[in-house]
């Protein structure tokens, strides 16, 4: 049987009702595209790339140091994928490639490939175990009391690249989705790790002062971030914890949580927005950016999984929908909360909230 004569008769079987493995076969190949994703990056074969403006199969061989059966598999991954272009013998990175998984470029994508390959994939091989457990198979709670508690090496070299990856996309994001910032005069970003929000934010809007509130060494690499950005006379870092600090800095009218809430349970989210109402001046405004559930939660898949990886990285984290957290919200005391939905890593819709 030929292709077009196989994809007609699974169509054919598609409407007459009859089911087939096939979609089954697919959520196990998407484990092999990742993988192969994070082998690339290993081999450096997009920066390999860019720099070459594209090579031969048998010149990939040569400029990886891999035998010719390995690339000529290789390069037939990344095409499919979407990740290589071919033109004649030439293969070549895709404009997605190249916009995010060549290493130094602006919205460099790699330290989150690194990541969950390394660190966050072998703690999904133990998934069955946090399902009976309830506890996280990447770190031991025993001892240590957060993930982000330690100053572990892989962590300050990975993690936190991957999360400045990440966050330099939503930061764009956001300030394409609020324009009104641009009429706020000091943002606080909550949790706001290497500091990619808030050097976005700063960038869109010229007169925005901003800090980054996190852990001490975490804001050390927020610091030289700032730094490298050029921004130092207007973006600070505040040490702090803003789950054992009373209290939070005073003196922001806005205050932001990109991907915070998820990291932990209803109890302890609700305590950071009590802390955010305090702090806030009448008229604050709170920016909540997450990959939110529908109300039935059962989707979108992307939310739900990452909701699955919050098993395997937190104590007590999981995906909320946008109506459980303006509830919160609400309950919280602030009022006036609008949604606006948006496309960016690990956040679907931007949740605003004021305070009276």
């Amino acid at each position: 049987m030929s292709d077009i004569d196989t994809e007609t008769s699974f169509a054919a079987d598609k409407a007459a009702g009859n089911l087939t493995p096939i979609p089954l076969f697919e959520l196990v190949t998407g484990g092999w595209a990742a993988k192969t994703l994070a082998a690339a990056i290993e081999l450096d074969l997009f920066g390999v790339m860019e720099r070459s403006g594209g090579l031969t199969r048998e010149q990939v061989a040569g400029e990886l140091g891999i035998q010719e059966r390995p690339a000529d598999l290789l390069l037939a991954a990344c095409a499919s994928l979407g990740l290589l272009d071919k033109r004649g013998q030439l293969y070549m990175n895709s404009p997605l490639s190249n916009s995010f998984l060549v290493e130094g470029r602006p919205y460099y994508f790699g330290g989150f490939i690194r990541y969950a390959d390394r660190r966050g994939y072998p703690g999904w091989h133990n998934l069955p175990t946090a399902l009976r457990t309830n506890r996280p198979t990447t770190w031991n709670p025993d001892d240590q009391e957060s993930v982000f508690d330690r100053d572990d090496q892989l962590v300050v070299s990975m993690f936190w690249e991957a999360m400045h990856s990440m966050s330099s996309f939503t930061g764009r994001v956001l300030t394409q989705a609020v324009p009104s910032l641009s009429e706020r005069k000091a943002l606080l970003d909550l949790g706001g790790g290497s500091g990619a929000l808030a050097i976005e934010a700063c960038k869109a809007f010229p007169t925005l002062l901003a800090a980054v509130f996190e852990l001490p060494f975490v804001c050390e690499i927020a610091a030289r971030k700032v730094i490298e950005a050029g921004l130092g006379d207007r973006i600070s870092t505040e040490p702090g914890d803003f789950i054992k600090d009373d209290d939070l800095p005073s003196g922001y009218d806005t205050i932001t949580l990109s991907a915070v809430l998820h990291d932990w349970d209803e109890e302890t989210g609700r305590m950071i927005l009590e802390k955010c109402a305090r702090a806030l001046p009448s008229g604050g405004m709170i920016i909540i950016l997450e990959d939110v559930l529908n109300e039935e939660h059962t989707g979108p898949a992307r939310a739900a999984l990452v909701g699955m990886n919050m098993l395997v990285e937190t104590v007590g984290g999981k995906n909320y929908s946008a109506g459980e957290y303006i509830g919160w919200l609400t309950d919280s005391g602030f009022g006036d909360i609008r949604t606006i939905p948006c496309q960016s890593v690990t956040t679907n819709r931007i949740i605003l909230a004021f305070k009276p």
